[in-house]
């Protein structure tokens, strides 16, 4: 026999998201062409479906740990990667998934509660997958062209989760152990539980499906409870919950008990008085009846012993007369089953009708904003502006003295996680989106100075460096400068001496600069022509030039005979 499992902990991780590529398209005569790298694919999720075909979480308890497939890295060509498949995972009707609390190696406790699986085909995304990063072609702008990076992807998430099972039964056997709930089950549906003459057989929930002419609905068999059960007593306490959904309860009471202490009606009291004790501290779904005013059923049980036969009919007035409907059964020989089957039945049509609308007007009452449908990938917006409520810097010390800033936010911390800190333009590309969204304004107003530690983030994810404002920033923010892309391009220090590409206006103007010195030395040498200033140099024409060609320097006059005697 299968092991009935209706509470386990389970560890979901979404996929991770892909890299991006920083591809360059090359082409003849131009080695950088242009950016092409594609965006990578995003990561599958982990999502829970509520399947009427699964009836316990078993499997969970022998796989706890469940991950989805990763997206993969784009590529050149603005190829985009691919989408990591998504984990579908089926779980009972009437799952509910809590976020586990607890130190890692210890049982998990239930937290906050995520959702409530309670109809066929309803869905929750456990652990969502990671977006995937993107590509350079997506990160050109024009002030950036050509960026020489990309965006890695984002990790998938990833947490401890608690299923618990609250099975969805129309109606639900109650009583005392040995009061013979599962004699009952068994007699009026096709339901095998074990059944034994010692308390506290049923150790687990039974469920059955019953059918009387037109009408079917399911039993659910909770295990025996007894005073103190809301408080843990017994085996009340796991098994209390599996009556959350149902919608009938039939109180199932032993007339042939042998207890001298116990009776019917103080059966009936006690029962109903743990049931008071736990629907106080019970949240209910929107649409629920709460549990003291869903309808009452007694049924009394072993009609086939004489002496219960006499003790029924001494307090089957007194059930009466508090409005409740009162059925003498026997599930040995199946004296009155019929009878009570056909009035259950009716029983939960009727309540079925009533949850329904209660359902509908709950769901009419309840404001429902959903975002508008998207087609397509949506391009992420490049320059990251927000504003202050978008993240949050706290000043931090310890003990010995050292302090640092934190920033938190949903915005940094994400970018943080995309960034390649190889890539040096990337994480200027990273201070751009820091300065714009208001980061570096806060440190400054809390007065953080240059060379001070700065965290983004918690955990193990986050990122410590020294804060330094004057990377290409800092003063130019201030002064309202238009502040370009920070970082630098290796491709492009290699490519020309300047450091960084020239623009189109920059070569235009070097090319006129150029074309119009040619022309002024050509107008000059054409004027020194003219005026005669040109000469063979092989030609000594003029001798008295100490400092032409052949350097002789003669005197300008010839001296006289007389003056060389």
């Amino acid at each position: 026999m299968s092991e009935f499992v209706d509470r386990v902990s389970v560890h979901v991780k979404g996929g991770d998201g892909g890299n991006g590529s920083a591809g360059i398209r090359r082409e003849k005569y131009k080695p950088l062409a242009g950016p092409n790298g594609g965006n990578g694919g995003d990561g599958g999720s982990v999502i829970l479906v509520a399947d009427a075909n699964a009836n316990n979480l078993l499997d969970f308890r022998f796989l706890p740990h469940r991950s989805a497939g990763n997206g993969t890295m784009g590529l050149g060509d603005t190829k985009d990667g691919s989408r990591g498949e998504d984990l579908i995972l089926p779980v009972p009707l009437g799952t509910v998934v809590f976020e586990a609390k607890g130190p890692v190696g210890r049982p998990k406790k239930p937290g906050k509660v995520l959702a409530d699986l309670r109809h066929q085909g309803e869905t929750f995304v456990a652990a969502a997958g990671g977006s995937g990063g993107l590509g350079n072609a997506a990160l050109a702008n024009k002030t950036r062209r050509a960026p020489g990076f990309a965006l890695l992807g984002e990790p998938g998430q990833e947490r401890d989760l608690l299923l618990e099972l609250k099975s969805i039964a129309d109606v639900a056997l109650v009583g005392f152990p040995s009061a013979g709930k599962s004699s009952l089950i068994a007699a009026m549906s096709a339901a095998k539980p074990k059944i034994a003459d010692y308390p506290f057989t049923t150790l687990v929930p039974n469920l059955g499906v019953v059918k009387y002419g037109d009408y079917r609905y399911t039993i659910a068999d909770v295990p025996g409870l007894i005073p103190g059960a809301s408080q843990g007593k017994g085996l009340g306490l796991e098994f209390l919950r599996h009556i959350e959904r149902t919608e009938i309860i039939v109180h199932v009471i032993d007339c042939a008990t042998l207890d001298p202490d116990r009776d019917p009606l103080s059966d009936y009291r006690a029962l109903e008085e743990e049931l008071a004790l736990y629907a106080d501290a019970l949240k209910l779904p929107l649409g629920s009846i709460p549990i003291p005013d869903r309808p009452r059923i007694i049924v009394l049980n072993k009609m086939d012993v004489p002496e219960a036969k006499e003790l029924a009919e001494f307090v089957r007035p007194e059930f009466e007369k508090m409005g409740l409907e009162v059925y003498e059964v026997s599930t040995a020989s199946h004296e009155g089953l019929k009878e009570f089957g056909f009035a259950l039945g009716k029983q939960v049509q009727e309540m079925r009708r009533q949850v329904l609308d209660q359902e509908q007007a709950e769901d009419e009452a309840r404001v429902v904003i959903k975002p508008l449908e998207e087609t397509g990938r949506r391009r992420r917006r490049e320059d990251g502006r927000g504003s202050a409520s978008d993240f949050s810097i706290v000043r931090e010390e310890d003990r010995g003295g050292d302090f640092w800033f934190t920033v938190t936010g949903a915005k940094p911390e994400r970018w943080v996680m995309q960034t390649n800190f190889d890539n040096e333009e990337a994480v200027g590309y990273l201070a751009d989106r820091l300065a714009k969204l208001g980061v570096e304004d806060e440190l400054r107003h809390l007065g953080a100075r240059p060379g001070d530690e700065v965290r983004i983030g918690q955990g193990d994810r986050a990122v410590a460096f020294d804060w330094d404002p004057t990377i290409a920033a800092g003063a130019e923010i201030l002064d309202g400068a238009n502040l370009g892309a920070r970082g630098k391009d290796l491709r492009l220090e290699e490519q020309e001496a300047g450091g960084r590409r020239r623009t189109n206006e920059e070569r235009r103007r070097q090319y006129h600069e150029m074309m119009d010195a040619r022309a002024a030395v050509r107008q000059a040498m054409m004027a020194e022509r003219k005026a005669g200033h040109w000469a063979d140099p092989s030609l000594d024409d003029d001798r008295h030039d100490e400092h032409g060609i052949l350097g002789r320097g003669e005197d300008s006059e010839p001296a006289t005979p007389g003056d060389q005697a």
